[in-house]
């Protein structure tokens, strides 16, 4: 595999970029190499700048449900962009999005745009936080919220990748107003929000862990959750961001039939272009400025381009029998993973659900965060290089999701398929 041109290019950023990357784990330095530079992609393949074609299981981290380039996408936003791709002023097509968010979440009556999901969960806490008067934010460990202050007390995703416990230039002040609790704990959950003293407004979670890995909820844990949040008068937050049009139409929450009152949004809604959203109860969203006082606002909010191509996305996604075909594939491919890596000397486990999943280099089930932090890294690291070297592009760290999309087909799941079998046969015998 020719590298040349990546590391010209890598060597060109770190001048310029810090680490030669826009975010951390592109890096790639919990997996011991340096990263490629990505030229184009198409349909499940992805092309770097020395010419070398992969397989992606990434898919941009979540949202190229459909592959990339998707023909009716592109024509949506080739279309858009000639009337302006930026406006700070509303448009008919934030409208139209809107009202097809607003009618595929169950728990969606009204929805706000911004142009991350950071933007959407931060705006979501703050808007919980005005809603009960209450100041504390609980999250869960390992759990991935973006990178706002709030969040970044035993987060997932870059900041477990890379070893770091916090950020330096968080205040104490601002950390002390959030409590971090384990994943799938009914026990420690009930305690902590039975307690009146801690002044709780809100809990947030991402209600299938995507972001220390694929972790699926307890259903028991999950319902608690509603059913403690809603008896105590706490804001419940579902951070769909990841599932949300990717484990059913209407997201995690359809899919367990659990109904949050905030849901955060990202990925796909915006077809491949920056995007993010929030949204729950009429009651609560008209507490948003400017009908109401909780302030948040963004010039760049409703872009155009990314309602255009986010209206594309979805219309695919909502045509009869899509999440059927996506699941069937997904099941097929995640079956033939887990018999392999069942039947090889190198311990793994898979978790999965719907077209996300992840393989932990661990011979214990992973339900949290502390058993996810028991996978072997460095056996993922090798991996990692190893599939890579096949032409399978995957997340550049064990504590991330692998994605199915509509352009995989069962040649390119198989191709993925024999590469895992040859590494893993590498694994065991190094």
């Amino acid at each position: 595999m020719k590298t040349k041109n990546s590391a010209a290019l890598f060597s060109q950023a770190c001048q310029v970029i810090p680490g030669g990357v826009n975010s951390p784990v592109r890096a790639c330095k919990s997996v011991g190499c340096d990263p490629l530079f990505v030229a184009k992609a198409q349909g499940c393949t992805i092309t770097d700048a020395d010419g070398n074609e992969f397989i992606d299981f990434v898919g941009s981290w979540g949202p190229m449900i459909l592959g990339h380039g998707h023909p009716e996408v592109i024509k949506a936003i080739c279309e858009t962009a000639p009337h302006g791709t930026s406006f700070g002023a509303p448009t008919a097509l934030e409208v139209e999005l809107a009202e097809l968010v607003c009618d595929s979440v169950p728990s969606m009556e009204k929805v706000r745009f911004v142009s991350s999901g950071t933007e959407a969960t931060m705006s979501a806490v703050r808007l919980a936080r005005g809603y009960t008067g209450r100041k504390v934010i609980v999250k869960f460990d390992g759990c991935y919220h973006g990178h706002a202050d709030s969040f970044l007390v035993k987060a997932g995703s870059g900041v477990i990748t890379l070893g770091i416990p916090g950020s330096p230039g968080v205040p104490e002040d601002i950390v002390k107003n959030t409590l971090s609790i384990p994943y799938n704990n009914i026990e420690i959950l009930e305690k902590t929000l039975r307690d009146a003293s801690l002044d709780i407004a809100c809990v947030i979670i991402e209600p299938v862990a995507g972001n220390m890995g694929v972790i699926v909820p307890e259903l028991a844990f999950l319902r608690k959750l509603r059913e403690l949040t809603a008896e105590l008068g706490i804001v419940l937050i579902f951070d769909e961001v990841i599932t949300g049009f990717r484990l059913a139409l209407g997201g995690a929450q359809e899919r367990f039939g659990i109904l949050p009152d905030l849901t955060c949004l990202g990925k796909i809604i915006g077809g491949g272009l920056p995007v993010g959203a929030y949204g729950g109860k009429k009651a609560i969203m008209d507490l948003v400025s400017p009908v109401g006082p909780v302030y948040q606002a963004g010039t760049l909010s409703g872009n155009p381009l990314a309602m255009a191509a986010g209206l594309a996305m979805l219309k695919v996604v909502r045509r009869p029998g899509f999440y059927e075909e996506l699941e069937e594939k997904s099941s097929w491919f995640a079956e033939k993973l887990a018999a392999i890596g069942a039947a090889a000397p190198v311990p793994t486990v898979l978790n999965r659900i719907g077209s996300m999943m992840t393989c932990f280099f661990t011979d214990a089930p992973v339900t949290d965060f502390v058993s996810a932090m028991k996978s072997n890294t460095e056996h993922y690291g090798q991996h990692f290089r190893q599939m890579l070297a096949s032409g399978i592009w995957l997340a550049p760290s064990q504590f991330e999701a692998a994605f199915v999309s509509a352009a995989h087909d069962r040649t390119h799941l198989q191709k993925a398929l024999d590469a895992t079998v040859a590494s893993l046969t590498k694994l065991a015998a190094a």
